[in-house]
């Protein structure tokens, strides 16, 4: 599982600069993944593996984690195939919970998304609100929040008592108070991971969006303010 300070590297603007010129260089002839060799469909199925492995102890070396000769463009389940993830020998415990919390824009969502496998159960309160509203992503109508809050609570209870089938859960939330997030911990058996990222990365990642958010920088201003605000470690 990518730690806290590989998860914020792979947020930057600097990374994320470098993505998108690997992509667009290789993508001349068509997105295929230089493992397989396969056609890549999809966009979001496309990954960058680096192939010496990047560490904490490595990652400020550019001549690993920023170097075109490093990388391969490669398909979602190739990366995890390449690294092992969620087959023989993977990190990932059979059945874990993890707590993925930190502020507005720190890309808790991203983090889930590099981690989780076919069968694991995600319980995240932006979904929730796009599920039962019908709206687009991050436009949460308060009027339904206490309805958001009582499927979350549901979800959450079966966690507790491992109900169903699931494998892994995932639960995405603020959890900015050191004490909240602890309680839940401890009544999950769950692993925290807390993705620091500073108030003015959040703000500047609030200004770089397309979606909601972007035509209420205001409002999801506020949010992140207020997380700040909260926050205890």
């Amino acid at each position: 599982m990518s730690s806290g300070v590989l998860h914020n590297f792979y947020c930057s603007k600097e990374w994320i600069r470098f993505r998108e010129m690997i992509i667009q260089d290789r993508s001349k002839e068509g997105f295929v993944c230089e493992e397989c060799k396969g056609l890549i469909f999809s966009v979001s199925d496309i990954h960058i593996h680096h192939i010496t492995e990047l560490t904490e102890q490595n990652y400020q070396n550019k001549l690993i984690s920023l170097n075109p000769d490093n990388v391969m463009m490669v398909h979602k389940v190739c990366h995890d195939k390449i690294h092992g993830r969620f087959c023989s020998g993977a990190r990932k415990k059979e059945r874990g919970i993890y707590i993925v919390c930190g502020p507005p824009l720190a890309g808790k969502h991203t983090y889930v998304e590099q981690n989780i496998s076919t069968g694991d159960m995600v319980i995240d309160m932006d979904r929730l609100f796009e599920a039962i509203s019908f709206k687009e992503k991050y436009n949460k109508p308060d009027n339904l929040k206490y309805n958001v809050f009582g499927i979350k609570n549901l979800l959450i209870d079966n966690v507790k008592t491992r109900y169903g089938d699931f494998k892994s859960a995932w639960i995405i939330g603020g959890y900015p108070n050191k004490v909240e997030r602890e309680q839940l911990a401890n009544k999950l058996g769950a692993e925290i991971v807390l993705l620091e990222v500073p108030k003015e990365e959040c703000l500047k990642r609030l200004e770089n969006t397309f979606d909601y958010r972007h035509g209420h920088f205001k409002e999801w201003s506020q949010y992140i303010e207020e997380w700040f605000f909260h926050f205890s470690k």
